[in-house]
């Protein structure tokens, strides 16, 4: 995890502070220190916590470490429902000339249960952000989206980037070129300010739980790339991929392994630290709709 929340290397603006007043105080005891020196170190102090600041705010756009990453591009729509069936025509008819293959791929899921239910989520991907600089736009397709597509649109949210971490993910059982999963569960967290630094700590223990799992249970972990502040959040999600509702029917097997794999006097204190970590976290169930997505 990359995030500035994530990092757990980042020294807290409060540590430099007192670290460099204590070094302060001992320089002033010596009686040769002179002012200038004393301008130069509280400049060098202010130089530093811009620095930290501009660390902070710069790390959430997450350079890469590698060209292993995937992400997928995605935004909410809210249909006119007095237009859903010329809407499904737009869309799919678009899709299917624009978003078929690779990294343009679009794939649209109706949101069916939580907040937003009614609404749509159009993703493409999986890609990386030099993808981003090819993507369709000539030869009619943003003529398309705007004139055909838009107009039984009633609102347009949430465009996001949500990059997969890979390592702690256990998708490796899906098949890319097609969908066997069409039903997702969705499981939005918002970070509580001040408590990021426990993140890493706890998605590992959720990975090899279910890792650990009976049978196949496909999961992943994913974060927003951009910086969404601690009052809209959506910050990280997981996603469980089902194929089909009857799968929810079955028995809940998270904590048994969980206390398996990580001990008896476990579980306590990771729902402790999933409630300090968290201010907040909501479900959504997502289905496929494959008559509108690009393939």
């Amino acid at each position: 995890m990359k995030k500035f929340y994530l990092d757990k290397n980042f020294i807290p603006i409060d540590q430099i502070k007192s670290e460099w007043n204590e070094l302060l105080i001992i320089y002033q005891s010596n009686k040769t220190l002179t002012l200038k020196f004393i301008i130069m170190t509280k400049k060098t102090i202010t130089l530093l916590l811009i620095f930290s600041m501009i660390f902070g705010a710069t790390s959430t756009i997450n350079a890469q470490d590698d060209s292993d990453y995937v992400m997928w591009e995605s935004m909410m729509l809210t249909p006119d429902n007095t237009k859903l069936k010329a809407l499904g025509e737009a869309m799919a008819k678009h899709n299917k000339a624009y978003h078929q293959d690779g990294p343009y791929k679009a794939v649209v899921y109706n949101i069916a249960s939580g907040p937003n239910i009614g609404k749509m989520i159009w993703q493409m991907g999986p890609l990386k952000y030099s993808d981003l600089d090819n993507r369709p736009s000539k030869g009619g397709h943003d003529e398309d989206w705007r004139d055909n597509v838009m107009p039984h649109v009633k609102e347009m949210t949430h465009g996001e980037y949500w990059k997969q971490d890979i390592e702690l993910s256990n998708t490796s059982m899906l098949d890319p070129t097609k969908v066997t999963h069409p039903i997702l569960l969705i499981r939005y967290f918002e970070v509580n300010d001040g408590h990021g630094y426990s993140i890493d700590h706890l998605l590992e223990q959720m990975s090899e739980t279910v890792k650990a799992m009976d049978g196949e249970n496909p999961w992943g972990i994913y974060e927003n790339e951009f910086r969404q502040g601690f009052t809209i959040g959506r910050h990280l999600a997981w996603v469980g991929f089902n194929k089909n509702w009857a799968e929810f029917d079955g028995p809940l097997k998270f904590k048994k392994t969980f206390i398996k794999v990580h001990g008896e006097d476990s579980w306590r204190p990771f729902l402790e630290g999933m409630a300090d970590s968290f201010s907040d976290s909501w479900d959504e169930i997502w289905e496929y709709n494959a008559k509108l997505s690009g393939k």
